[in-house]
């Protein structure tokens, strides 16, 4: 969702008359009324009907009324949440940073690292020097053996090449650890932006080529235009090269074990023993290939383009990756072109924010234990408990009801179910960052100590035990995800407030708001990738083939209505790219509503401030997901991002569910009514 699965992650209302204000019904108050009813009914709009646009009714006024921030590409429920962490975290880490803590201790570590970044006169002093011996070996570098080992090395650093890897449970192994490998190596957000021939990305191709040539100016180049062509004639070199967003999505297609003997026959003119090495791989034996053919393009392009050519990136892709902690011109420049020109941000965020999220990039784990002890809510855990086992009962009720899947693949489908591991607020087992070293005196060298730090952590897996203790987002982050190889779905301490979750609130805002995301984190499981792992996490097929085929045909119909939403003239939603996060939306809502009837038990729901239980379950749903973005950053979205905007998260959503038409009387010539054969029903 923005509630999402990693990666990445990460990832979220009436009567007879149609009347916008007012539901059908009994609305004389029940016992239950003092209750809080969890919305915010300060957002409706009353000039639009629920029926036409849903999401329009819940967020109208919220959405007149609130402008973007300067400093962000866009704004919504999930900001408003990272903005609170945010000032949280800024007390707990300033807080380290005034202290005189012991050398080696969390607190000196994180008040140093803050520090670092606050210090901006000795950043300005510093300059360059702290990249130099990086720039010496780039200069060193004296053959296409010497660039493999350079674009292992740079990994070391975080700075990413044309290749990448990462260490991840082996999806066909799960008890076991491997590397990864994966295409990389553009500046710009997606191939597509190289390619795209509409006059918004050929301007953004302009800036881009403006924005290497002044990185290369900045740092000392003589023909900085000149290697900026060549640069990027190289991206777009290997961005004709990189597999699709949606053929990254397939499971089974990136999917592909190879020795490293195969690696090097297949790709001869690579060395991939220096790669290895330079990366800290040299005892591995095998790795997964995400994208076969980008590799075998690969292996031509590095013989093909010049050593010096090489060279010129290696150095802009050096500066790129740390230019937001470079000098003051280097900051501006990296800002202007990846905050303004991509994501239509007005202004950098201020020094303080980008200190804390710096913070919480190398120590995250650190800083989240001590956010958990002062701001996270152990009740809120306890119902998060209850909540997590009713929506796994639900979604067992209705894989029993489900008219077109056979029982061979139903049992399969409630082993599944019956393995989800839920994680509710933050890890058991708190991260070691007792080999990182941080001073108060270099932020540079400080980034590179952390990036070596997790590159190790990550590296040190390899040929032990599954760590099913780890988490891949910190307390403070306002998401949640599904591991697929674990199966387990997860739920960070800083989502668990309103409008997500309100332990004041009565249950129906509750259910659509977060038991919808948790339902879709269930769901993505069941998704059209998730559904190939089984219980245990391992990558097979356990659906029958007349099963698997009416799950395509189903999902189907759900790309077809979502690729023809039009957020921005002349571009649609990409219905292939967003389906594994529509299908969580539309079966995570459908298990919600189950489950909230069945915390019922029965009992009918009160109404409050004038809404039905159902009615408030849905604007539940409607009111997390307000949000708004800045031209640029939608289409950036609409290009990269694997979940609908807001607004289709709701709308797109809601018009397949029969409850929806049931609880606000959606009749035949309402903006949002599809016949009931045309609704999407899938789990």
């Amino acid at each position: 969702m923005n509630v999402s699965r990693i990666i990445a992650l990460s990832l979220f209302a009436l009567l007879a008359g149609c009347t916008a204000t007012t539901p059908s019904g009994d609305e004389t108050p029940v016992a239950r009324a003092p209750l809080e009813s969890g919305l915010d009914i300060e957002s409706l709009d009353t000039r639009v009907r629920p029926q036409d646009d849903f999401f329009e009714w819940v967020n109208g006024s919220w959405l007149e009324a609130t402008e973007i921030p300067a400093d962000k590409s866009n704004y919504g429920a999930f900001t408003e949440l990272f903005d609170a962490a945010e000032a949280n975290l800024r007390q707990i880490i300033e807080e380290a940073a005034a202290t005189a803590a012991p050398p080696g201790s969390v607190e000196q570590k994180v008040g140093d690292m803050y520090r670092s970044f606050m210090d901006v006169e000795r950043i300005e002093r510093l300059g360059l020097q702290p990249l130099t011996p990086e720039f010496e070996r780039i200069a060193a570098i004296g053959d296409k053996d010497d660039l493999a080992h350079w674009f292992g090395n740079a990994l070391r650093l975080g700075v990413s090449g044309p290749l990448f890897f990462w260490i991840n449970q082996d999806a066909r192994a799960t008890t076991e650890y491997i590397s990864y490998l994966n295409q990389g190596g553009l500046g710009l957000p997606d191939r597509d932006y190289y390619f795209d021939e509409s006059e918004r990305f050929q301007q953004i191709r302009s800036a881009y080529l403006d924005y290497i040539a002044n990185i290369l100016e900045l740092a000392g180049s003589d023909a900085a235009r000149v290697e900026a062509k060549r640069i990027f004639a190289l991206e777009q070199r290997i961005a004709e090269a990189h597999w699709t967003r949606v053929e990254n999505r397939d499971r089974n297609a990136t999917y592909n074990k190879y020795s490293i003997e195969k690696l090097q026959a297949d790709m001869p003119q690579f060395d991939w023993l220096r790669f290895l090495d330079g990366a800290g791989l040299s005892d591995v034996n095998a790795l997964i290939v995400r994208q076969p053919s980008y590799f075998d393009a690969l292996d031509d392009i590095v013989a093909d383009v010049p050593l010096s050519t090489w060279k010129s990136y290696l150095r802009f892709r050096l500066l790129n990756a740390f230019a937001p902690d470079l000098p003051q011109a280097f900051v501006d420049a990296n800002f202007d072109f990846y905050g303004r020109t991509l994501r239509g941000t007005e202004k950098n965020r201020e020094r303080w924010k980008r200190a804390v999220a710096r913070v919480e990039a190398a120590l995250g784990e650190a800083v989240g234990q001590i956010y958990v002890e002062r701001h996270f809510q152990p009740a809120a855990k306890e119902r998060m408990d209850d909540m997590v086992e009713n929506l796994r009962m639900a979604f067992a009720e209705a894989i029993n009801e489900l008219e077109w899947m056979g029982p061979e693949t139903q049992a399969e489908a409630q082993q599944k179910l019956a393995k989800f591991t839920p994680k509710i607020g933050y890890p058991n087992q708190w991260r070691d960052y007792t080999s990182l070293e941080i001073r108060p005196d270099s932020l540079i060298a400080n980034q590179i100590a952390s990036a070596r730090f997790e590159h190790q952590r990550n590296v040190d897996k390899l040929g032990k035990p599954i760590d099913r203790d780890e988490w891949f987002m910190t307390p403070q982050t306002v998401n949640a995800y599904y591991n697929p190889s674990m199966n387990e779905i997860v739920f960070p301490a800083a989502i668990l407030q309103p409008p997500f979750f309100n332990v004041a609130a009565d249950d129906a805002v509750n259910y659509g708001a977060i038991g919808a995301v948790i339902g879709h984190e269930f769901s993505h499981g069941f998704d059209d990738q998730g559904r190939k792992s089984d219980g245990d996490g391992t990558l097979r097929d356990w659906w029958t083939e007349r099963d698997a085929e009416e799950f395509r045909r189903r999902s189907s119909n759900l790309v077809a209505q979502y690729n023809e939403f039009s957020p921005i003239e002349g571009m649609n939603v990409n219905g292939e790219l967003t389906l594994g996060e529509n299908i969580g939306d539309l079966a995570g809502l459908t298990m919600a509503y189950r489950a909230y009837k069945l915390s019922l038990g029965g009992r009918e729901a009160p109404v409050i401030g004038g809404y039905t239980g159902d009615q408030r379950f849905f604007m539940g749903w409607s009111q997390v997901w307000r949000r708004k973005y800045r031209e640029d950053e939608l289409r950036r979205r609409l290009v990269t991002d694997p979940h609908s905007p807001s607004r289709y998260r709701v709308n797109g959503i809601v018009r397949n569910m029969d409850t929806f038409y049931d609880a606000f009387n959606v009749q035949p010539g309402d903006e949002l009514y599809l016949p009931p054969e045309q609704r999407v029903r899938i789990w």
